[in-house]
């Protein structure tokens, strides 16, 4: 049996409605986790909302409610995303159930069996937006004299009694890690950045606060609660059962498991300094591998409320098309990379690529049997023009699954199936069945089965990426859902569907041509 596969977005932080970057990372996640049940892997997927800390309770007062009022509304529009965009989570979790109240309480248990805990005075730097603490060394100054973080965000002076983990005491352990898992940190430039930090040094970490109660009560500290990556990483193991069904932790979080976390970049530090030290705390075992992909950009430009261009993930998907976002974002960028979008680079790459490159490659081939074999499947009598198509098909099926998007390469992937979609117009073109029809029907026939059975792969293998499309077209050609796997690929399901009898109806057009909205012309 395939050894489980756990993936996990970053949860999101629900003080503000979801935007593109939001989006992006769930696509992304939800891509790599359908490859891989594709792939026949026992995948657990897990997003989620972060619940606690100062921004809710300050949001939540600044519109007069409870937190947890405010945190079942913004909670529910990350859901609607999600459920919207055909992400295919196993779980959604919200950091305010209590099933996370008590992982949370028990990971800090297990640190402090550990002798990593102690109670102290905290003085220092913290950013409110980034829920962070900073040393001076880190800070710059804005050009009124306020002083930022790294990631510009405004910090204040803190000065409170604090539990503190003993985070400097993994320097080495930490440092090893990274040595010896040299794919723990990806890509190799996030890997850098932390190799370079955690080199020159780490101090304890402030683990909890007193001036708010939103949050996870620190055992044995009632006046405390946990800061808030505590609380908000623990969700990772909240959802595979953490600490009270082990058979489960087992089986989706073990020694030397497959667990991926997909994460943003500004947060790659988090999770491969202070997570890991956790879990090594703790005696838990530690993820493979940590994504920090890069920041998806509105032309070129990083979105803010004060520019006015935070786009609305669901209002591009209305607009655009559900898949056809889904295709442009993991299309139009390196995963890793920061990317840009706009409605013209969205529009152009719909219909240049999913419309005339497959789209219409699948609607002339249908239509064409439909119409002058009565959608009766064509016999094949393969030639080496045609061995060498499908040649071509079966190499770019293997460069989708397992080369890109098991190396969590998306643009990879999706390059390969797009040559091959392209090798398979230039097919059409050349064999040209509409003048074998009187010439050659024998001839003619192969063609089409040819096509057929490459348009069925194509359709397969780009199905994590643009589902509901490839789900639409596999079902108008009969193809079974057992045929539809990354190992059925290469399986002759065409003669068994041919003995079935089955009919071609004449199709609908899978990606209709998209025009760019009146305000972007």
């Amino acid at each position: 049996m395939p050894t489980p596969f756990t993936i996990t977005t970053a949860i999101s932080y629900p003080n503000g409605r979801p935007h593109i970057g939001h989006a992006y990372e769930a696509i992304a996640t939800d891509v790599f986790a359908r490859a891989a049940r594709m792939m026949g892997r026992d995948v657990f997927f897990q997003t989620g909302t972060d619940e606690h800390g100062l921004k809710m309770a300050q949001t939540a007062r600044g519109r007069g409610m409870e937190p947890i009022a405010l945190a079942d509304e913004m909670s529910s529009y990350f859901k609607e995303m999600d459920d919207a965009l055909d992400i295919s989570y196993d779980r959604f979790i919200r950091t305010s159930e209590p099933a996370h109240h008590v992982a949370s309480q028990a990971i800090w248990q297990a640190m402090a069996a550990n002798g990593d805990l102690y109670l102290d005075r905290y003085e220092g730097w913290y950013s409110v937006r980034d829920e962070a603490y900073y040393d001076e060394s880190e800070l710059s100054a804005s050009e009124s004299g306020e002083k930022l973080s790294p990631q510009g965000t405004p910090v204040e002076w803190t000065v409170e009694e604090s539990w503190f983990f003993r985070l400097s005491a993994y320097q080495d352990r930490l440092l090893a890690l990274y040595r010896d898992e040299p794919d723990f940190i990806q890509p190799e430039s996030r890997r850098n950045e932390i190799l370079r930090f955690v080199e020159g040094g780490l101090r304890d970490l402030s683990v909890s606060r007193t001036s708010f109660d939103w949050g996870v009560t620190v055992p044995g500290s009632p006046d405390h609660v946990m800061y808030v990556w505590v609380d908000a990483l623990t969700n990772y193991i909240t959802g595979c059962g953490y600490p009270d069904d082990p058979a489960r932790m087992a089986h989706y979080w073990a020694e030397g498991g497959d667990i991926v976390h997909i994460i943003g970049k500004d947060i790659v530090r988090f999770h491969t300094v202070y997570w890991p030290a956790f879990l090594m705390s703790a005696n838990l075992p530690l993820p493979r591998t940590v994504f920090g992909h890069g920041f998806v950009l509105n032309r070129g430009e990083k979105m803010s409320k004060s520019l006015g261009n935070v786009a609305d993930p669901l209002e591009l998907a209305r607009r655009f098309g559900v898949d056809a976002l889904r295709y442009f974002l993991l299309a139009e960028v390196s995963f890793g990379n920061d990317g840009s979008y706009s409605a013209e680079a969205i529009v152009h790459r719909a219909n240049t690529e999913l419309g005339n490159a497959f789209g219409n490659l699948a609607q002339r081939t249908l239509s064409f049997i439909a119409k002058n074999l009565d959608g009766r499947l064509p016999v094949p009598a393969p030639t080496d023009e045609d061995e060498a198509l499908l040649a071509i098909v079966s190499e770019a099926t293997q460069e989708v699954m397992p080369h890109g998007f098991s190396a969590l390469a998306p643009h990879e992937a999706i390059q390969a199936w797009l040559r091959a979609a392209y090798a398979c117009n230039a097919y059409i073109d050349a064999q040209a069945p509409w003048a074998l029809r009187k010439t050659d029907p024998a001839r003619m026939e192969a063609v089409l089965a040819t096509l057929y059975v490459a348009i069925g792969k194509l359709a397969a293998a780009i199905a994590p990426v643009i589902p509901s499309s490839a789900e639409k077209l596999l079902d108008h050609m009969g193809i079974s859902p057992e045929n539809r796997s990354y190992a059925a690929l290469s399986s002759d399901w065409y003669a068994a569907l041919r003995e079935s009898d089955f009919v071609v109806a004449p199709p609908q057009p899978l990606f209709p041509r998209l025009e760019l909205p009146a305000e972007a012309e």
